[in-house]
């Protein structure tokens, strides 16, 4: 969804309420997608110098396992908030701290503002760095690739590092 803003008047805001259809959206990652359609509800407000996204996400994402790959469901509801200043309102070459508020500004890059892009980008910023199946995954064999929840391969690592292999006869 494209909201001009061309059309919001300085002070004014404009509520938001649309879906996604999961093959409508990719989140440029192999290891998650969407499970379901994505909803996003919220309102932008325009001031003299800033524009603010505020909202709610409510999405069904399959993230991989990070031990055996197995699709992992995942029920994400991201209560989000972005600011938009103009290029000639932005702090680029000034020096300054940078607060925790700043790194929820972002530059305008014309005149228009991709609330889906928006949704994309949060989901990817709220997805866990590491899921797993189940607490006691085994995880996938090194040797074989044998998922070890499911089988119990006999591979062994025989293979000795050669720098600690003058240890291996002190026993």
């Amino acid at each position: 969804m494209i909201i001009d803003l061309k059309d919001l008047e300085s002070g004014s805001s404009r509520p938001f309420d649309f879906s996604v259809p999961a093959d409508k959206l990719d989140l440029d990652t192999e290891s998650a997608r969407l499970a379901g359609d994505l909803t996003v509800k919220g309102e932008v407000k325009k001031s003299s110098a800033e524009v603010d996204v505020t909202g709610t996400i409510d999405a069904n994402v399959e993230i991989d396992c990070s031990r055996c790959l197995k699709p992992v469901p995942l029920d994400l509801k991201i209560d989000f908030n972005a600011a938009y200043v103009s290029p000639e309102h932005f702090a680029e070459h000034r020096e300054h701290e940078v607060s925790g508020e700043d790194l929820d500004t972002d530059v305008l890059t014309g005149d228009e503002l991709d609330l889906t892009e928006i949704a994309r980008e949060q989901i990817l910023l709220n997805l866990p760095e590491q899921a797993f199946c189940t607490e006691d995954c085994k995880g996938l064999c090194p040797i074989c690739g044998g998922d070890r929840n499911l089988i119990d391969c006999k591979c062994e690592d025989d293979k000795i590092d050669p720098r600690w292999s003058a240890l291996k006869d002190l026993k």
